[in-house]
């Protein structure tokens, strides 16, 4: 793990990581599709629903007129009150269910009192990023959210650990991952030099193979509040 000194680096993934997303997307897009349906699009709730998840699918999560392509689908031409009433309701719902996992906040806290400076390295749109985290007043821990929208590369691509690292003039050997996902998150540290912790992780047991043969510096913990026991 990293080293104690002033130059230590904590990078985050937002999603599944520093918030329980679990099933929030789902549950606010189906209130998006019930209240379209009532006002007037011509498909039942479950056939709207399973146009939308394939337009999701086609577009990308990160795409931003899901409702949009939803009317041109179903009606041939773009229905603006429709789409206003999607887009509203799945963005009041989205963010009246966004939580933080309990122990968030606490390891935040832990992190900054030890003098670890913090930043985001997301696949994702920076504002909405940004937007997750300014609605949870977690905001101020962090100096810089470093997304694939700006960097013009997902993770794992080595590219967009080395703009995190050279925005928060961090040295990898002294940086550190914190994700949910094996792959993008610890696997994309680790080959940027940077060592990874995996929280709330579905790492498979032929991943953890994987870390014991090749030696990776990757540790697996359960909860993240965990973390303060490792740093």
């Amino acid at each position: 793990m990293i080293k104690n000194d002033d130059e230590r680096v904590v990078f985050f993934d937002v999603d599944g990581t520093l918030l329980d997303t679990s099933d929030f997307a789902e549950t606010a897009r189906k209130a998006a599709i019930g209240l379209m349906v009532d006002n007037g699009l011509p498909l039942d709730k479950d056939e709207a629903y399973g146009v939308l998840k394939t337009i999701i699918r086609e577009k990308g999560s990160n795409y931003g007129k899901h409702f949009n392509v939803l009317t041109q689908v179903v009606l041939g031409h773009e229905d603006p009150m429709l789409v206003a009433l999607g887009m509203v309701t799945y963005h009041n719902v989205k963010m009246a269910l966004l939580r933080p996992f309990p122990e968030t906040i606490d390891t935040l806290i832990y992190l900054k009192s030890q003098g670890y400076r913090l930043a985001v390295i997301s696949n994702g749109i920076t504002i909405k990023q940004w937007e997750k985290l300014v609605r949870l007043n977690i905001h101020s821990f962090f100096d810089e959210v470093i997304t694939s929208e700006e960097v013009g590369k997902n993770k794992p691509n080595k590219l967009i650990y080395d703009v995190a690292l050279r925005k928060m003039k961090g040295n990898p050997e002294k940086s550190l991952m914190i994700g949910n996902k094996f792959k993008e998150d610890a696997l994309g540290a680790v080959n940027a030099g940077m060592s990874a912790i995996l929280v709330n992780s579905d790492v498979t047991e032929d991943d953890r193979a994987y870390i014991k043969k090749e030696k990776l510096d990757i540790t697996i913990i359960d909860n993240i509040g965990d973390v303060n026991t490792i740093l």
